[in-house]
Protein backbone atom coordinates (compact mmCIF):
# COMPACT_ATOMS: atom_id res chain seq x y z
CA UNK A 1 0.00 0.00 0.00
CA UNK A 2 1.25 3.47 -0.89
CA UNK A 3 0.35 6.66 0.95
CA UNK A 4 1.44 10.26 0.74
CA UNK A 5 1.15 12.47 3.83
CA UNK A 6 1.25 16.23 3.24
CA UNK A 7 1.98 18.29 6.34
CA UNK A 8 4.10 16.85 9.13
CA UNK A 9 2.76 18.55 12.21
CA UNK A 10 1.78 16.46 15.22
CA UNK A 11 -1.02 14.65 13.38
CA UNK A 12 0.77 14.17 10.08
CA UNK A 13 3.98 12.99 11.75
CA UNK A 14 2.16 10.29 13.73
CA UNK A 15 0.04 9.23 10.74
CA UNK A 16 3.08 8.91 8.48
CA UNK A 17 5.22 6.99 10.96
CA UNK A 18 2.36 4.69 11.94
CA UNK A 19 1.58 3.88 8.31
CA UNK A 20 5.24 3.05 7.79
CA UNK A 21 5.24 0.88 10.92
CA UNK A 22 2.28 -0.95 9.39
CA UNK A 23 4.50 -1.82 6.40
CA UNK A 24 3.00 0.74 4.02
CA UNK A 25 5.10 2.74 1.58
CA UNK A 26 4.96 6.35 2.74
CA UNK A 27 5.99 9.58 1.06
CA UNK A 28 6.08 12.34 3.69
CA UNK A 29 6.00 15.96 2.48
CA UNK A 30 6.46 19.22 4.37
CA UNK A 31 7.83 22.68 3.65
CA UNK A 32 9.94 22.66 6.83
CA UNK A 33 13.37 21.05 6.23
CA UNK A 34 13.94 20.41 9.94
CA UNK A 35 10.76 18.33 10.23
CA UNK A 36 11.57 16.47 7.02
CA UNK A 37 15.04 15.63 8.32
CA UNK A 38 13.57 14.30 11.57
CA UNK A 39 11.27 11.83 9.82
CA UNK A 40 13.36 10.71 6.84
CA UNK A 41 14.60 7.54 8.51
CA UNK A 42 11.12 6.53 9.69
CA UNK A 43 9.28 6.53 6.33
CA UNK A 44 9.99 5.38 2.79
CA UNK A 45 10.72 8.85 1.45
CA UNK A 46 10.60 12.35 2.97
CA UNK A 47 10.72 15.49 0.84
CA UNK A 48 10.87 19.22 1.57
CA UNK A 49 8.50 20.88 -0.89
CA UNK A 50 6.18 23.81 -1.50
CA UNK A 51 3.01 21.91 -0.73
CA UNK A 52 0.63 24.27 -2.57
CA UNK A 53 2.52 24.19 -5.88
CA UNK A 54 0.96 21.89 -8.48
CA UNK A 55 4.12 21.38 -10.53
CA UNK A 56 6.17 20.57 -7.44
CA UNK A 57 3.64 17.93 -6.43
CA UNK A 58 3.67 16.47 -9.94
CA UNK A 59 7.48 16.38 -9.92
CA UNK A 60 7.56 13.99 -6.94
CA UNK A 61 5.10 11.61 -8.60
CA UNK A 62 2.18 12.27 -6.29
CA UNK A 63 -0.20 11.14 -9.03
CA UNK A 64 1.12 7.61 -8.48
CA UNK A 65 -0.44 7.47 -5.00
CA UNK A 66 -4.02 6.25 -4.58
CA UNK A 67 -4.36 7.86 -1.14
CA UNK A 68 -3.07 11.28 -0.10
CA UNK A 69 -3.58 12.53 3.46
CA UNK A 70 -3.57 16.30 4.03
CA UNK A 71 -3.00 17.27 7.66
CA UNK A 72 -2.35 21.02 7.38
CA UNK A 73 -5.70 21.87 8.97
CA UNK A 74 -4.55 24.92 10.94
CA UNK A 75 -4.37 26.90 7.70
CA UNK A 76 -7.87 26.55 6.24
CA UNK A 77 -7.10 28.27 2.93
CA UNK A 78 -4.00 26.14 2.41
CA UNK A 79 -5.73 22.83 3.12
CA UNK A 80 -8.62 23.75 0.81
CA UNK A 81 -6.22 24.72 -2.00
CA UNK A 82 -4.24 21.50 -1.64
CA UNK A 83 -7.42 19.40 -1.62
CA UNK A 84 -8.63 21.10 -4.83
CA UNK A 85 -5.26 20.51 -6.51
CA UNK A 86 -5.27 16.85 -5.52
CA UNK A 87 -8.83 16.08 -6.61
CA UNK A 88 -9.44 18.39 -9.55
CA UNK A 89 -5.98 18.76 -11.07
CA UNK A 90 -4.03 15.68 -10.07
CA UNK A 91 -7.01 13.30 -10.00
CA UNK A 92 -6.00 11.51 -6.82
CA UNK A 93 -8.39 8.62 -6.12
CA UNK A 94 -8.73 9.14 -2.36
CA UNK A 95 -7.99 12.39 -0.53
CA UNK A 96 -8.23 12.45 3.27
CA UNK A 97 -8.13 15.94 4.78
CA UNK A 98 -7.96 17.31 8.29
CA UNK A 99 -10.43 20.04 9.26
CA UNK A 100 -10.40 22.31 12.31
CA UNK A 101 -14.17 22.85 12.61
CA UNK A 102 -17.49 21.89 11.03
CA UNK A 103 -17.53 24.80 8.57
CA UNK A 104 -14.06 23.85 7.37
CA UNK A 105 -15.26 20.25 7.02
CA UNK A 106 -18.26 21.29 4.92
CA UNK A 107 -16.05 23.29 2.56
CA UNK A 108 -13.61 20.40 2.16
CA UNK A 109 -16.49 18.07 1.36
CA UNK A 110 -17.75 20.53 -1.26
CA UNK A 111 -14.38 20.75 -3.01
CA UNK A 112 -14.16 16.96 -3.26
CA UNK A 113 -12.27 15.52 -0.30
CA UNK A 114 -13.27 11.88 0.05
CA UNK A 115 -12.85 11.82 3.83
CA UNK A 116 -12.63 14.72 6.27
CA UNK A 117 -11.59 14.27 9.90
CA UNK A 118 -11.66 16.63 12.86
CA UNK A 119 -9.16 14.81 15.12
CA UNK A 120 -9.55 17.06 18.16
CA UNK A 121 -13.33 16.61 18.13
CA UNK A 122 -13.12 12.86 17.60
CA UNK A 123 -10.47 12.46 20.31
CA UNK A 124 -12.57 14.50 22.73
CA UNK A 125 -15.68 12.41 22.09
CA UNK A 126 -13.70 9.19 22.50
CA UNK A 127 -12.16 10.42 25.76
CA UNK A 128 -15.55 11.44 27.16
CA UNK A 129 -17.08 8.09 26.18
CA UNK A 130 -14.18 6.25 27.82
CA UNK A 131 -14.35 8.24 31.06
CA UNK A 132 -18.11 7.80 31.43
CA UNK A 133 -18.21 4.14 30.39
CA UNK A 134 -17.75 1.05 32.54
CA UNK A 135 -15.97 -0.58 29.61
CA UNK A 136 -12.18 -0.75 29.47
CA UNK A 137 -12.34 0.12 25.76
CA UNK A 138 -15.23 1.77 23.98
CA UNK A 139 -15.34 2.64 20.27
CA UNK A 140 -18.50 4.34 19.02
CA UNK A 141 -18.96 3.36 15.37
CA UNK A 142 -22.13 5.43 15.01
CA UNK A 143 -24.58 7.24 17.26
CA UNK A 144 -26.32 3.93 17.94
CA UNK A 145 -23.68 1.22 17.66
CA UNK A 146 -20.39 0.58 19.46
CA UNK A 147 -17.73 -2.06 20.04
CA UNK A 148 -16.50 -2.42 23.59
CA UNK A 149 -14.46 -4.57 25.97
CA UNK A 150 -15.80 -5.45 29.42
CA UNK A 151 -14.45 -7.54 32.28
CA UNK A 152 -16.69 -10.60 32.54
CA UNK A 153 -19.84 -9.73 34.51
CA UNK A 154 -20.27 -11.89 37.62
CA UNK A 155 -23.40 -13.66 36.25
CA UNK A 156 -21.30 -14.84 33.26
CA UNK A 157 -18.44 -16.40 35.24
CA UNK A 158 -18.38 -20.19 35.15
CA UNK A 159 -20.88 -20.38 32.28
CA UNK A 160 -20.38 -21.22 28.63
CA UNK A 161 -20.97 -18.75 25.82
CA UNK A 162 -23.68 -21.01 24.44
CA UNK A 163 -25.59 -21.31 27.71
CA UNK A 164 -25.77 -17.53 28.08
CA UNK A 165 -27.56 -17.01 24.72
CA UNK A 166 -25.97 -13.58 24.67
CA UNK A 167 -27.61 -12.26 21.52
CA UNK A 168 -31.10 -13.55 22.33
CA UNK A 169 -30.90 -12.30 25.90
CA UNK A 170 -28.99 -9.02 25.56
CA UNK A 171 -29.28 -8.22 21.83
CA UNK A 172 -25.50 -7.90 21.43
CA UNK A 173 -22.77 -9.99 19.82
CA UNK A 174 -19.67 -11.41 21.52
CA UNK A 175 -16.83 -10.96 19.01
CA UNK A 176 -13.94 -12.18 21.11
CA UNK A 177 -12.44 -12.92 24.51
CA UNK A 178 -9.21 -11.55 25.94
CA UNK A 179 -7.76 -13.99 28.47
CA UNK A 180 -4.71 -13.54 30.66
CA UNK A 181 -2.41 -14.83 27.94
CA UNK A 182 -4.14 -14.54 24.56
CA UNK A 183 -6.89 -13.02 22.45
CA UNK A 184 -9.58 -15.41 21.20
CA UNK A 185 -11.19 -14.10 18.00
CA UNK A 186 -13.16 -17.22 17.10
CA UNK A 187 -15.27 -17.92 20.15
CA UNK A 188 -16.00 -21.57 20.95
CA UNK A 189 -19.62 -21.83 22.20
CA UNK A 190 -18.44 -24.31 24.85
CA UNK A 191 -15.81 -21.91 26.27
CA UNK A 192 -16.27 -21.43 30.03
CA UNK A 193 -15.90 -17.78 31.03
CA UNK A 194 -13.41 -16.95 33.78
CA UNK A 195 -13.53 -14.00 36.17
CA UNK A 196 -10.35 -12.55 34.67
CA UNK A 197 -11.63 -12.67 31.09
CA UNK A 198 -12.47 -9.54 29.16
CA UNK A 199 -15.28 -9.97 26.64
CA UNK A 200 -15.45 -7.99 23.41
CA UNK A 201 -19.00 -7.00 22.51
CA UNK A 202 -20.69 -5.17 19.67
CA UNK A 203 -24.20 -3.78 19.73
CA UNK A 204 -26.47 -0.88 20.48
CA UNK A 205 -25.24 1.63 23.02
CA UNK A 206 -28.26 1.18 25.27
CA UNK A 207 -27.94 -2.62 25.22
CA UNK A 208 -24.24 -2.43 26.06
CA UNK A 209 -24.96 -0.11 28.98
CA UNK A 210 -27.55 -2.57 30.36
CA UNK A 211 -25.00 -5.38 30.15
CA UNK A 212 -22.41 -3.31 32.00
CA UNK A 213 -24.78 -2.90 34.95
CA UNK A 214 -24.97 -6.67 35.56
Amino acid sequence: MKFCVIGLGRLGYHVATRLAANNAQVLAIDSNPIIVASIKDLVTHAICLRITDEESLRSVGIHEFNTVIVTVGENMAQSILISVLLKKKLRIKQVVTRAINEIHKEILNLVGSDMVVIPEKEAGIHLADTLTSPFTDFIRLSTGFAVSKLTAPKPFVGKTIKSLSIYNTYHIHCFGIETEDKLITIVDPTYVIKATDKLIFGGGNADLEKLARL
